[in-house]
C-alpha cells in the first residue's frame, strides 16, 4: 500500500547564502534537518512520498519558501510543498503574483496560513481567537487560488473552526485544509464546542483535515489512544475519503520517533482497511487531483 505523510518540515543549515531570518527550531534542535535526512526516515518507516510544509525560519518574504523548492528539485518524485507568504501586501496585484509564484512549481500543493498565531513576519504568539483569517483584505489570495485550482492550508485551533466554515461557504471553489486536528489540547473536548463546530464544517466538499501532530496533543504517548476519539468523530462528519495522515516530523514537543508519528495508526482498532488506504495515501491523491 502507498504511504504518503502529508505533513513534515525542513530545513538547511544556517548560511550567509540562505540565513535564518528568525532561529525558530524544534525543541531539541540545534541545526539544520535536511530534505536529504527526511528522505533517509521515511525510507526506514516505508513512507513513499512527504509534504514539506516550509517553516517559518526564512520568514515571509521572496526567499521563504527556497529550501523547500530546493527540496523538491532533488527528490521531484518523492516530495511535495505547501509554501508561506506575505498575505498582507500593500498591492493586491503583487499580492495574486506573490501567490502565482509560490503555486507555480507542480510539486507545490498550496500556501499556509497560521491562523492560530498572531500575524507578523514570523509567526510567534498564539491566539487561539484571531481572526486575521477573515480579513477583506485577503481576498485576494482566495480569488487568486481558486484562478490557479491550488489549496490553502490553514493552522487553528478549535475556536477557529466556524470561522474557517465562513471561509469554505465565502470560497467553494478553494481547497481548504485544516492542519493537525485544530491542535486538540486540555482546553478541548471532542464531544463538544468549539471542537464540535467540525460537524459542520464538514457539511463543506471543499474542506479536509489532517489527522497528524498527534504525539505533540497526546498525554499517554504512543499509540495515542487519548485522542482516538477525535478521529472517530471526524470520520463519522468527513469520512475517510477527506482524512489525511501526517507526522508534523520532527516538530514535535514531546519526542516520538519518526514511524512512532505514524504508525500508530495501525493500532486503532475501529479503521478498517479501507479507511487506512485513504488516510495512508487516497485522500491525498483526491484531495489534491493527484492522477
Amino acid at each position: 500500500m502507498r504511504f504518503i505523510d502529508s505533513h513534515t518540515h525542513t530545513w538547511g543549515a544556517d548560511t550567509a547564502e540562505l540565513p535564518w531570518s528568525v532561529e525558530s527550531l524544534p525543541p531539541g534542535w540545534n541545526g539544520s534537518y535536511t530534505a536529504h535526512e527526511l528522505i533517509a526516515d521515511m525510507d526506514a518507516a516505508s513512507v513513499d512520498e512527504g509534504v514539506i510544509v516550509t517553516p517559518p525560519l526564512y520568514g515571509r518574504g521572496i526567499r521563504a519558501n527556497e529550501y523547500t523548492m530546493r527540496s523538491l528539485e532533488a527528490y521531484p518524485d518523492r516530495l511535495w510543498g505547501v509554501g508561506l507568504m506575505d498575505f498582507f501586501g500593500s498591492d493586491p496585484q503583487q499580492v495574486r503574483a506573490d501567490l502565482r509564484r509560490v503555486v507555480g512549481h507542480d510539486r507545490m500543493l498550496g500556501v499556509r496560513m497560521h491562523a492560530c498565531l498572531r500575524y507578523d513576519e514570523h509567526p510567534s504568539e498564539l491566539d487561539r481567537t484571531a481572526d486575521w483569517i477573515l480579513d477583506d483584505d485577503l481576498d485576494p489570495v482566495w480569488t487568486e487560488a481558486a484562478r490557479q485550482e491550488t489549496s490553502v492550508f490553514i493552522f487553528p485551533k478549535a475556536e477557529q473552526i466556524s470561522m474557517i466554515e465562513t471561509l469554505a461557504q465565502r470560497h467553494p471553489d478553494v481547497t481548504i485544509v485544516v492542519d493537525h486536528m485544530a491542535y486538540p489540547d486540555d482546553r478541548t473536548d471532542p464531544t463538544t464546542e468549539p471542537w464540535t463546530d467540525f460537524e459542520a464544517l464538514a457539511e463543506h466538499a471543499n474542506v479536509a483535515v489532517k489527522v497528524s501532530s498527534l504525539p505533540r496533543s497526546s498525554e499517554t504517548g504512543w499509540p495515542y489512544e487519548d485522542l482516538w476519539e477525535y478521529l472517530r468523530y471526524l470520520l463519522e462528519w468527513f469520512g475517510p475519503e477527506r482524512l489525511l495522515l501526517g507526522s508534523d516530523y520532527p516538530w514535535m514537543d514531546d519526542w516520538a520517533s519518526y514511524e512512532e508519528c505514524l504508525n500508530w495508526i495501525e493500532e486503532v482498532t475501529f479503521l478498517s482497511a479501507r479507511d487506512l488506504s485513504y488516510l495512508s495515501s487516497r485522500s491525498f491523491d483526491r484531495v489534491h487531483g493527484v492522477d
